[in-house]
């Protein structure tokens, strides 16, 4: 296991983000065998990584069928997998340091919204609590205790109860976060329900079939209306990340100082984007460390400026090239 590990949590500079991120690459080459021979496919020579714009991301189909662990799977180890229909294949996320992941949503939370400790949390997971090994609901579950409140909670499909909670919020004027799947929020909106300005309604994507898929400016203008807020957050992560970005209701996604978006090429998958078109999202998340911190995702998106994430669409179901090939070496 890499030492130091939580260092990455003190991050101030694109310095020291770079430092942690080279020697997050290099203990993972030595360490992560599939990451490993990912490199050695593309003939990467590793004394030549010099930026990290040069660091070989892993395709994330790659979790779906292989281990990818830079240390050995325990009976410690935390298996989380991915929500899935019966065509798909889940993929897989073994999580040898929990704590870590505590730290790292935990810190990132507090980072773009303050201490858990002044909320209330009012989760809508149906489809994650219908499941075992979902990491958003262990999110939730470490938020919903460390927010101490005694109307914290899951809710599945006890709605009666979670509307009675709702107007008591709302009366009372406590700081809230609704957290929820997007059809589970727009079932919500059925209710008539005007949210007070102490409420944060943020939505984890997610229609699962259940409704017809919107774009996220006509869900948002959707919710707004319909639990008559005026903002809508979103939380940007996944089952092969251990950490998470937010956006704060303008349809763009900060992350935290050791996580970090690039664009690649459509069409050169391997070649990373120097302006702020349209491509492939790259993502670089140190808490990682003992599985790949550099995956390659199949969501579209753009970088502002101030490099902050707003999300364009996902790729097709097709492979990205090279997997096969990958898949051979196993």
């Amino acid at each position: 296991m890499l030492k130091n590990e939580n260092s990455i949590f003190n991050i101030a500079s694109d310095d020291a983000f770079f430092k942690e991120a080279m020697r997050a690459f290099h203990y993972q080459y030595d360490h992560d065998n599939v990451y490993k021979i990912w490199v050695d496919l593309l003939k990467v020579d590793v004394s030549n990584i010099k930026t990290i714009e040069q660091i070989p991301f892993l395709p994330i189909e790659f979790f779906k069928t292989l281990n990818v662990v830079s240390n050995p799977i325990t009976s410690k180890t935390i298996r989380f997998t991915s929500s899935s229909t019966t065509s798909q294949v889940p993929a897989s996320h073994y999580v040898n340091d929990i704590k870590l992941y505590e730290d790292s949503f935990s810190l990132g939370f507090e980072r773009f919204y303050g201490k858990v400790s002044d909320y209330c949390i009012l989760a809508l997971l149906p489809n994650y609590l219908q499941r075992k090994g979902s990491s958003l609901v262990y999110m939730c579950q470490k938020l919903i205790k460390d927010s101490g409140h005694p109307l914290s909670g899951f809710f599945l499909d006890n709605i009666p109860e979670l509307l009675s909670i709702i107007r008591q919020l709302n009366e009372m004027g406590q700081k809230t976060l609704l957290i929820g799947v997007s059809y589970a929020l727009m079932d919500l909106c059925d209710y008539g329900l005007k949210l007070n300005d102490n409420f944060i309604v943020m939505e984890t994507g997610g229609m699962k079939g259940t409704r017809k898929e919107m774009m996220k400016e006509e869900l948002h203008a959707f919710l707004k209306e319909g639990l008559g807020t005026s903002k809508i957050h979103s939380e940007y992560g996944m089952t092969e990340l251990l950490s998470q970005a937010y956006s704060r209701g303008d349809g763009l996604f900060e992350a935290p100082p050791w996580m970090r978006f690039l664009i690649r090429e459509v069409e050169d998958p391997l070649k990373i984007r120097k302006d702020q078109k349209t491509g492939g999202i790259n993502v670089i998340d140190l808490a990682n460390i003992n599985s790949c911190c550099f995956i390659a995702t199949k969501d579209l998106g753009r970088l502002t400026p101030d490099n902050k994430l707003q999300l364009m669409g996902r790729y097709d179901n097709s492979d990205v090239r090279g997997c096969n090939l990958m898949l051979g070496e196993f």
